[in-house]
Formats: C-alpha cells, structure tokens, sequence
C-alpha cells in the first residue's frame, strides 16, 4: 500500500483569490453608475425635473472622476475601460446637457436655432472626446474645455434658476452660452487636468482646499457650483490671453534690447 505522504497523495493548495478581475472591473462600475445618470437625467428632463437632471450630471461628474482615478491607482487602465468611459461621457455630458438646455432654456426662441444651440454642443463634446482618445496619455492640460465641465456648467445654470426660462433675452443668452460651450470644446485653448491636487509633501492644503469646497457646496450648492463652472471656463480664456500678452511683451523687449546693443 504506498504511503499517505507520497507526494502525489498530498493536498492541493488552496486556489487562490483572483482579485485581477475585480480590481479591472471596479473602474467600470463608476463609468456604468456615470451612464446611469446620464439616463436619469434625460428622462427627468422628459418630465419636468429639471433640477433632478441637474444633479444626476453633478453626480456622473464625480464619478467620471472616481473611475479614472481608480483606474490609474489600481493599474488598472484598459483600452476597453477608455472607450466605455468616452461612451458614457457622451451620453451624461454631451447627450443629457443638450437637452436639459434645449428643454429647460431654449424652449422659447425659434425652434430651430434651439435644435441646432443643442446639436451643436452634442457633436462638438463628441469630436472633444475622440481628440482626447487619440492624444490619450499623462497629459498635464487638457486640449479644449473637458466635456464633463461644459456639461456641468449647463448643469451649474439650470440647478441655480431653477425654474425653466421664460423669456426671450433668457434664452437668448442660454444659446449665447451654449455655442461658447461649443465652441470652448474644440478649441486649442488649455485647461488644467487638476493632477496636481494630489497628496504629497502639503496635502494638508490640498485636503483643507477639497474640505472648503466640498462644504461651500453643501450648504450653498446653487451659488458655489455655478462659481465653479463659471471660473473653470474663464480660466482657460484667461490663461491664454496672459499668454499672448506675455509673449508680445517679451517679443517687444527683444527688439529693444537688441536695439542697445548696436548703439
């Protein structure tokens, strides 16, 4: 009879846990519950809810920032990971904004200028997100507004009126907003990716900036977060003019100082 600890005889180990798919599928369900509201906020906008729709694309928002940033802490970045989320972006901040906006603020105006206000913010946050896919790497600007932050700023505006316009010069100035939007997405200018808010040697500062804002947004939502989207969107523009200004003041002294030389 051969012995019990041959060992062919012996007990298989224990299988082991495979924690790689879970940590690969983590990122995912943030991008699904960001496509879920996005969902949500089309049909509460079917129905009236305007303020609803509102905060279901502030939620997508920080989901949208969950999920990649879970991804990247996990290592878990896939290429697969990259078009869903582009996919669900699409859907909560280009898809959702436009009709939230066509609904809610373009409503009484001619109708197809309201139709083409929408389409036109929907196919330029779509032609946003194809550039980023292909320029897809350790970016330290984003090329153009992100689309979750146009379609937050849409967002921002109806969650702080609340109540639909009903005016012509209100919904004049919502097309107004929403071809800047447009045209903010596809434009060169650059805009922080806020990597930089991450913890390190003064994370104590970083940790009291997130707290101020996080409660700021608590207790006054309508006014802070419209300040938020209105100050992300300026700063590009503001960025870029300090730019041209710099560069046309240094190509000014150039001259001058090469001027004294030949004297």
């Amino acid at each position: 009879m051969p012995e019990l600890d041959h060992p062919r005889f012996e007990e298989p180990p224990p299988p082991r846990r495979r924690l790689g798919r879970s940590v690969f599928i983590l990122p995912s369900l943030f991008t699904v519950g960001n496509i879920f509201c996005g969902y949500y906020a089309i049909i509460s906008t079917m129905h009236g809810k305007y303020d609803q729709a509102a905060q279901a694309i502030g939620i997508a928002i920080i989901l949208d920032m969950l999920d990649g940033r879970i991804a990247r802490l996990t290592n878990s970045a896939t290429g697969f990971g990259l078009q869903l989320d582009s996919l669900a972006d699409v859907i909560s901040f280009g898809v959702a904004p436009s009709i939230l906006a066509l609904v809610w603020g373009l409503s009484t105006i001619d109708q197809r200028l309201g139709w083409i206000a929408a389409f036109t913010f929907t196919i330029c946050g779509a032609m946003r997100l194809a550039r980023f896919n292909i320029q897809a790497g350790h970016l330290k600007h984003f090329v153009g507004l992100p689309i979750p932050a146009g379609g937050g700023a849409v967002a921002a505006i109806v969650h702080f009126f609340e109540e639909p316009v009903s005016n012509p010069i209100g919904a004049s100035f919502m097309v107004g907003t929403v071809f800047a939007l447009a045209f903010l997405m596809v434009s060169t200018i650059r805009y922080s990716s806020l990597k930089q808010l991450t913890l390190g040697r003064k994370s104590h500062f970083t940790i009291l900036f997130m707290a101020l804002i996080v409660a700021s947004i608590y207790y006054y939502s309508r006014w802070s977060l419209l300040i938020i989207a209105v100050s992300y969107g300026l700063s590009g523009i503001a960025a870029k003019i300090y730019s041209l200004c710099r560069r046309k003041k240094t190509g000014e002294e150039a001259p001058a100082a090469d001027s004294l030389e030949h004297t």
